[in-house]
């Protein structure tokens, strides 16, 4: 694409990379290759008022907490950004290849949209009232849900839809201060990763109970979905390679075996809400009976802890969302005990790790930042609110002038790493925030 620069700048010094002293505004307006017809500074003047009008009356509808409104409104515009208006798809960030640690080769394309991802970031904004985003997003899922083969579900889609993200790495681009390889596509497509048809179901369940949306979910769609309730019961046991996408190895991860329950259990719910009693008694055995078997082989009793896999040794972050998606009461001691263990071998100082065992590309090094804004959701669960009031405040801290957050972060500097801005980091402010905040009619 030819693109045209406007400016009433001085060419030469742009064309020739002049410095230049800054006495007054100088504007800019890059676009296609057409002619501007209007008084450039005019015209950027108008643009820039036409813009800030937009995300003014964009944010004025949004139901914010009292406490970190300007943090939390950031992450709202920065999720919305995410979101492809088109088609509706939720990029997980909008960079390629920006490594998760130096030199770590830890370097992919997240250009694209992971249902999981994109399931949070929905359910965020969401309780913020932005529900035009969400209803999008679900049209763009309900059409990738048509096009499935008996229900199959990938992990990750292009933001039109397209399910083919063959990755190649680039040779010719250095990469990230000078760190490569550069990739574009993600392998992840290829996956099987089990936790999908939960993060897919849960996303239509708004649909079903929220009463301000234009089109209410009915037993068509219902219909629809159940095919994905039966694969979460084909696989909810078998092995995938979990949400951290490990590209080495499978398992049976205990994450993935949860959100298998999840879509069996809001199936369970959509169906009792549309009377569909019959529907509704069959999901429920369905979601009871993958409870039990996550209970029996996902709890480790020596560790007090459900752990990463069934069977298994080790922890998972993961796990901290047991309680956020239903499958434990937040008064059940096996969720206390779980959140300790991940406190005694995932936490490193203020943050917590996605796991600390080695994978593909050796030990990990920097924290995913998610994982904390999890710990935290547990540990104001817990009614632990002093010690989540500040590790989110911690968190704050690391974000950049602009109030954005990558991927990862380097425990000792602060220093963020990972693609950006990730919407997961912006999901998990909104989400603290929320449960934190003092509320409105106590506040003053």
């Amino acid at each position: 694409m030819v693109l045209r620069l406007s400016t009433d700048a001085s060419v030469t010094a742009i064309l020739q990379e002049l410095p230049v002293l800054l006495e007054d505004e100088l504007n800019l307006v890059l676009g296609p290759d057409e002619t501007v017809h209007e008084n450039v500074s005019e015209l950027a003047h108008r643009f820039k008022k036409e813009t800030v009008a937009y995300w003014q009356e964009w944010v004025r509808d949004l139901g914010i907490p009292f406490e970190w409104q300007d943090e939390v409104i950031r992450a709202a515009i920065t999720l919305k950004l995410n979101a492809f208006e088109d088609t509706g798809a939720i990029a997980a960030a909008l960079t390629t290849s920006i490594p998760e640690a130096p030199d770590s080769g830890r370097n992919w394309d997240y250009r694209y949209c992971w249902l999981r991802d994109a399931y949070f970031v929905v359910n965020a904004l969401n309780r913020l009232g932005a529900t035009k985003t969400m209803e999008r997003y679900l049209r763009y899922l309900v059409n990738v849900v048509a096009g499935s083969d008996g229900g199959y579900l990938q992990p990750v889609y292009g933001i039109d839809g397209n399910s083919n993200l063959e990755e190649k790495e680039m040779p010719s681009l250095p990469g990230y201060r000078g760190m490569g390889p550069v990739r574009v596509g993600n392998q992840a497509c290829l996956q099987v990763q089990h936790d999908v048809y939960g993060s897919a179901v849960l996303a239509v369940t708004h649909v079903f109970f929220d009463h301000r949306l234009m089109q209410r979910g009915d037993t068509t769609l219902f219909y629809r979905l159940e095919p994905l309730g039966e694969m979460a019961i084909q696989v909810h046991d078998q092995p995938d390679a979990g949400l951290w996408e490990l590209r080495g190895s499978r398992r049976v991860h205990t994450f993935s075996s949860i959100m298998c329950w999840a879509a069996c259990d809001r199936l369970e719910r959509i169906a009792a809400q549309l009377g569909l009693r019959e529907r509704a008694a069959y999901w429920q055995a369905q979601a009871q009976r993958i409870h039990e078997t996550v209970c029996r082989h996902g709890w480790n009793a020596e560790k007090k802890s459900f752990t990463a896999a069934f069977e298994g040794e080790t922890l998972d972050a993961s796990l901290l969302l047991i309680h956020d998606v239903g499958f434990l009461a937040a008064d059940d001691p096996r969720f206390a005990s779980t959140v300790a263990a991940i406190e005694r071998e995932l936490r490193r100082g203020d943050y917590i790790f996605r796991y600390v065992e080695d994978d593909d590309f050796g030990t990990p090094k920097n924290a995913f930042i998610v994982c904390t804004y999890w710990y935290i959701y547990a540990l104001a669960a817990l009614g632990r609110t002093d010690e989540a009031r500040q590790l989110f405040e911690n968190l704050l801290a690391r974000h950049n002038r602009h109030g954005l957050m990558a991927e990862h972060v380097d425990v000792a500097t602060g220093e963020q790493w990972g693609n950006f801005v990730q919407t997961y980091s912006m999901v998990g402010l909104i989400n603290a925030a929320i449960r934190l905040s003092k509320r409105w009619d106590t506040a003053f």
